[in-house]
């Protein structure tokens, strides 16, 4: 079915923004269906303001959109407004591009960038007419594909999906087109289609899995159940990452998004060893761009699009090699033509005076910084590798810069925590309004304002923490009230997040395929997009755990054993899980892992490079 908007004027004109849901921005594709054999519906699973803000949407879609015959269109989660008015109208979920329901395409692909998205993915599919098993799903047509971060753990969305893409896509994705054409040409049934692509590099089929559970509710055995599927699924990287797809131009949002800007991504991969961090395992090896085609690249997108902001991306960005020579390159640019230039996610351990000027001469703002934890002892048990020395100087560089704000970002419920720990948190803050004071008068601001924001630890597959137990909610509620009869000055804010919405992500991140019914459940009952504080609700949750006899304790309040099967074991992430439980127990033994900067640890991603990996 494809929508005429004209017909859906006066439906639109009752909705806020309904410049979501019209398409036609500066720099979407559109093509001649008489010259396309393949279309993608690119489905993120929040509303259109978080969606136009990602960059993987925009790689993947210029990608495809680049391959000759293959047409990729986008679709979000409408807002509630206008998914009423949708469902009373009998109006599909359709795409912007062509205004086509996503029952019409040949690929229905989700990016999965966070777990509390899963009852969206669900609701869209429901909403596109798609039927919401694999297992209903016939032909060479709706084939329904997973990617993202959440795709390293797909089992507890397994059954309503085809295939997933496991690792990075810019490569892969071209790959799957063709092998459709290939399977239409060859005449192959989705079956057969579904088999060859479980041959393929980085891309995992559900259905051709079986999984066996002991009686303690423990994974038995997972292996293939046809002969000639693999037994493990080898994630897919971009082996030369200065070479990679990088888009020319992209979408300009005809209404507000929350990241409404350029932004350059600078490398992948981490070489520090976060023991509660998942991407920092995950995206290994590291691979860099130069300064010279970040440059290049960042000049022509501002220039085909106009906007005013440039970011500079990465998980630690002043761990970029040719960091000052980039902002020194970049603000030639950007200075004269008023462009503003932010550098997120810096480290406070190698964060200098002259990167701190060279920022703080382009915009000045908040300075951001993520000790996770209070303690000496606790930054080594998750190996931060940042000490009181780094805190102080960095303060004290921010301070002289003329910044007199300092966010500061902090997990509770960490492994081995203890309430001496929670209190070097206020010990810290109490420190750093010291340094501030202490700061020539004529150098810094008047006034000195600390945010200390806390997140509840969530353990995370393929980290050194995944066999860990996540804090009940009564703990976690008594660590933060705790803490807050600690902090009494008015220089310091606290908040913190829902450990309920932190429960709940701890269960699908570490869950199985037994959870499929509870988000079945979930989704029926009307959970939807409830990444937003406003749409969570916990006690819908409880009710779909019942109803589907599922206990969710038994994936977040439980540590396991270091032998057990857990649900992402098959994956081929590079980094072995001999290497994950070494570092868990240097953990325990509050030791720190050098960083990559420093010598190879031995994590084993390299090998997916073809280079050595030491010991």
């Amino acid at each position: 079915m494809t929508y005429n908007l004209d017909d859906m004027r006066d439906l639109l004109l009752q909705v806020q923004k309904p410049a979501r849901y019209v398409g036609g921005e500066i720099g979407q594709t559109v093509k001649d269906l008489c010259e396309v054999d393949v279309r993608v519906a690119f489905c993120f699973p929040d509303i259109y303001d978080i969606g136009m803000s990602h960059l993987g949407l925009r790689l993947l879609y210029g990608v495809l959109n680049e391959q000759k015959g293959t047409w990729c269109e986008r679709a979000f989660q409408p807002w509630t407004d206008m998914e009423e008015k949708m469902r009373e109208e009998g109006i599909k979920l359709y795409t912007m591009e062509s205004h086509t329901s996503l029952d019409e395409f040949d690929l229905v692909a989700f990016t999965l960038q966070y777990e509390m998205c899963y009852p969206t993915v669900l609701n869209m599919l429901e909403l596109g007419g798609l039927p919401l098993y694999a297992k209903d799903r016939t032909g060479l047509k709706n084939i329904v594909v997973g990617g993202g971060p959440c795709a390293y753990n797909p089992e507890p969305l397994a059954p309503f999906f085809d295939i997933f893409s496991i690792g990075e896509g810019e490569e892969a994705w071209p790959e799957l087109t063709d092998k459709l054409r290939e399977a239409r040409v060859k005449g192959w049934s989705r079956e057969e289609f579904l088999f060859e692509v479980s041959k393929m590099e980085g891309f995992y089929v559900p259905s051709l899995y079986d999984v066996t559970y002991k009686e303690d509710g423990t994974i038995g055995s997972f292996a293939p159940n046809r002969e000639g599927v693999p037994a493990v699924v080898r994630k897919r990287i971009i082996r030369d990452f200065d070479q990679v797809y990088y888009p020319k131009t992209q979408m300009i949002p005809f209404t507000e998004a929350v990241h409404d800007r350029v932004t350059i991504e600078l490398f992948r991969g981490c070489i520090r060893g976060c023991r509660f961090c998942q991407a920092g395992m995950l995206f290994r090896p590291i691979r860099c761009k130069s300064a010279d085609t970040l440059v290049k690249d960042a000049c022509t997108l501002l220039e085909n699009t106009g906007y005013e902001q440039l970011s500079l991306c990465s998980l630690s960005s002043s761990d970029y090699p040719e960091i000052e020579k980039l902002v020194d390159e970049l603000i030639r640019y950007t200075e004269p033509r008023g462009i503003n230039l932010s550098l997120p996610s810096l480290r406070v351990d190698n964060f200098s005076k002259e990167l701190a000027a060279k920022i703080t001469g382009v915009k000045k703002s908040t300075f951001t910084f993520a000790p996770e934890a209070g303690s000496q002892r606790m930054r080594d048990v998750i190996n931060k590798n940042v000490t009181e020395e780094d805190i102080e100087r960095s303060c004290r560089i921010a301070f002289e810069n003329g910044n007199s704000s300092v966010k500061l970002y902090f997990m509770m419920g960490l492994p081995t925590e203890t309430d001496e720990d929670l209190d070097a948190i206020h010990s810290m803050a109490d420190k750093i309004i010291g340094y501030f004071y202490d700061t020539d008068k004529q150098k810094r601001n008047r006034f000195i304002h600390i945010a200390i924001s806390l997140a509840t630890f969530i353990p995370k597959p393929f980290t050194p923490f995944q066999w860990e137990a996540q804090n009940s909610e009564e703990e976690v509620h008594r660590k933060q009230n705790y803490l807050y009869g600690k902090v009494a000055k008015k220089q310091v804010s606290l908040s913190h997040h829902d450990c309920r919405t932190s429960m709940i992500e701890a269960i699908l991140a570490r869950g199985d395929r037994r959870l499929a019914p509870v988000l079945e459940a979930v989704s029926k009952s009307g959970s939807k997009l409830d990444a937003w504080t406003e749409h969570f609700n916990y006690e819908r949750w409880q009710q779909a755990f019942k109803a589907a006899g599922v206990d969710g304790n038994f994936y977040s309040l439980r540590k396991r054993d270091y032998d057990e099967i857990l649900p992402w074991d098959f994956i081929d992430i590079g980094v072995t899980k001999d290497y994950l439980k070494k570092e868990a127990l240097r953990a325990y033994a509050a030791e720190t892992t050098r960083n990559c900067k420093e010598g190879c640890t031995g994590c084993g991603a390299n090998a997916m490079l073809g280079r050595k990996c030491d010991v």
